[in-house]
C-alpha cells in the first residue's frame, strides 16, 4: 500500500469531504497565475471550512433551552474552553479564520526554525495562554511537509501541559510522509486537513503542492 493510500485510510487523519466546492477551491489556490488578492480570498475560504470541521471534534455535553414559542430543546453544548496557536509565520494565516468562528478565542504563537548547524526544528519564540494546560487547542499550519515544525511545536505544547488527546492541528494540504510521521509519534492526535498531496520532491517541497503559502498569502513572493 503507497504512503498516500495509507494516509487516506487513516483513522486519525481526516479530510474534508470532497466536493466540487472543495475541489473548486484548492483548484484556485494552487494555481501558479492565481493573483494574491484570490489567493487569500479563497484560501480564507478553505480555512473556515477547516476550522469549522475541526470543531466537529470538540466533546458535548447535552444541554437544553427553552425556544422563543416557550417550548424546551434538547440540543448540545461545547464542553471545554478552546484556543488556538498558530505556528509563524504561514499559520498566521489561519488566525481570522479561527476568529471568525470562535469569537474572543484566544491564540498562541510559535516560531521554530531549522537549526542551521544541526538541520533540526529549534524553537526560537513561543507565546502561549497561561490556562492553555486546561483548554483544547487547534494548531494551526497550513502545509504540513516533513512534519518537523508541527512534531516540535506539539512537543512544546506538551510541555506546557496540553494533553495530547486535546491538540487538533489543523491543516490545508499535507504530504503523507509528514502526516504519518506526527501520528506515529503523538498516538492520540488527531489530523483535520483539506487535501492529502502525493508526497514531496528531493528538497522536501509538497507535490503537487501550491507553493511557499506564507509569501503568496502575505504578499513577500521574490
Amino acid at each position: 500500500m503507497s504512503l498516500s493510500a495509507q494516509a487516506v485510510g487513516h483513522a486519525r487523519l481526516h479530510q474534508l469531504a470532497q466536493t466540487h466546492q472543495l475541489k473548486a477551491l484548492m483548484t484556485i489556490i494552487r494555481d501558479q497565475n492565481t493573483p494574491r488578492g484570490d489567493f487569500v480570498f479563497y484560501s480564507d475560504r478553505v480555512i473556515r471550512l477547516l476550522v469549522e470541521e475541526g470543531l466537529n471534534y470538540l466533546p458535548v455535553v447535552n444541554k437544553e433551552v427553552i425556544t422563543p414559542m416557550g417550548v424546551p430543546f434538547q440540543g448540545v453544548a461545547f464542553e471545554g474552553r478552546i484556543c488556538g496557536v498558530s505556528i509563524m509565520r504561514a499559520g498566521e494565516s489561519m488566525e481570522q479564520g479561527l476568529r471568525d468562528v470562535c469569537t474572543s478565542v484566544r491564540i498562541g504563537k510559535v516560531l521554530i526554525q531549522r537549526d542551521e548547524r544541526t538541520a533540526q526544528p529549534k524553537l526560537y519564540y513561543s507565546k502561549l495562554p497561561k490556562d492553555i494546560a486546561n483548554r483544547w487547542v487547534l494548531l494551526l499550519d497550513p502545509m504540513l511537509a516533513t512534519g518537523g515544525s508541527a512534531i516540535k511545536c506539539i512537543e512544546v505544547l506538551l510541555e506546557a501541559g496540553v494533553k495530547e488527546e486535546r491538540i487538533l492541528f489543523i491543516n490545508l494540504i499535507c504530504s503523507p510522509e509528514g502526516a504519518l510521521a506526527m501520528l506515529e509519534q503523538f498516538p492520540k492526535l488527531q489530523i483535520i486537513t483539506a487535501e492529502i498531496d502525493e508526497g514531496m520532491d528531493q528538497q522536501k517541497f509538497i507535490l503537487p503542492g501550491l507553493g511557499d503559502f506564507g509569501d503568496r498569502y502575505f504578499g513577500t513572493e521574490d
